[in-house]
């Protein structure tokens, strides 16, 4: 069984051509070469989305939080947020908005005539992983008749998922910028993968969240990803919400980061343009 399970968006369950894949190392949802790089090799992207892993029965476990941009639908499951976008405005998604003490993957921007009516912020969380899936994916490619380093392919290395961590890091880093939001009146959205949110519910205090609620700021949205006949698709599962209060009793930990709304607008404004449209390919 293959333990990597999508390797530059492709389904390894596909018929495709690895060579030519390898080669150009793209991924299909940045539309550019895989950030992800080895260290001891820059210039080679690793190019694993998604992998197989657990006891019993493994489960599609996704590792890139790239792999969440899948036909953009994460901002479109993000447009009722926007409370004070009208017909008209255009829609865009600008990249790593800073924020007191770090910054927000992605805005989905509402603007007219380029200047910020309603924003959502996102925030994409995904598995983090101990040892190096970098043997498995060698594997996989020899399957396929590529020729790889047989010392790498044959090596005992393995990998395992980082739970623990990932969801405290998650949560504290959402505990952070949850009061930015709430203090600006806006929303900031979590997007997760089902099994790490399940995961985060049995590991901390989670009864409390209520079913989605357009009045709270700080939304939950866990992706199902289910496999087809040759690929793998995210679904929307059940939306949660709740407020800094919500969160803080997750963790116990208090922050007061406040910034300006007009700080963020300004932002915003200076990188919207044609090429952050929200567009439908």
């Amino acid at each position: 069984m293959n333990k990597v399970l999508e390797l530059y968006t492709i389904s390894t369950h596909a018929q495709a051509d690895w060579n030519t894949l390898v080669t150009r190392q793209q991924c299909a949802y940045l539309d550019r070469k895989c950030l992800k790089t080895r260290k001891s090799a820059p210039d080679v992207s690793i190019g694993t989305c998604t992998v197989n892993y657990g006891r019993g029965e493994p489960k599609p476990l996704i590792i890139c939080p790239f792999r969440l941009l899948e036909r953009r639908q994460v901002f479109m499951d993000c447009l009722h947020l926007l409370t004070l976008h009208e017909p008209g405005n255009e829609l865009h998604i600008v990249q790593e908005v800073p924020i007191p003490g770090g910054s927000v993957d992605y805005f989905l921007v509402s603007a007219k005539a380029r200047q910020v009516k309603d924003f959502v912020g996102l925030e994409l969380q995904t598995l983090d992983t101990t040892g190096t899936v970098w043997p498995e994916r060698q594997r996989f490619l020899q399957e396929q008749g590529l020729e790889v380093d047989t010392n790498i392919s044959n090596s005992a290395k393995s990998f395992g998922m980082n739970w623990k961590i990932t969801a405290k890091t998650t949560l504290m880093q959402l505990h952070h910028e949850a009061q930015t939001f709430e203090h600006l009146n806006k929303h900031l959205v979590l997007v997760i993968q089902d099994h790490l949110l399940n995961y985060m519910r049995r590991a901390f205090r989670f009864e409390h969240l209520n079913q989605a609620r357009l009045g709270d700021p700080i939304h939950i949205h866990p992706y199902t990803l289910s496999p087809t006949e040759s690929e793998f698709r995210l679904s929307l599962g059940s939306r949660f919400s709740t407020d800094v209060a919500g969160i803080a009793e997750c963790l116990g930990l208090q922050a007061n980061p406040k910034i300006e709304l007009r700080e963020i607008t300004r932002f915003l404004e200076s990188k919207i343009s044609d090429t952050t449209l929200l567009t439908v390919k």
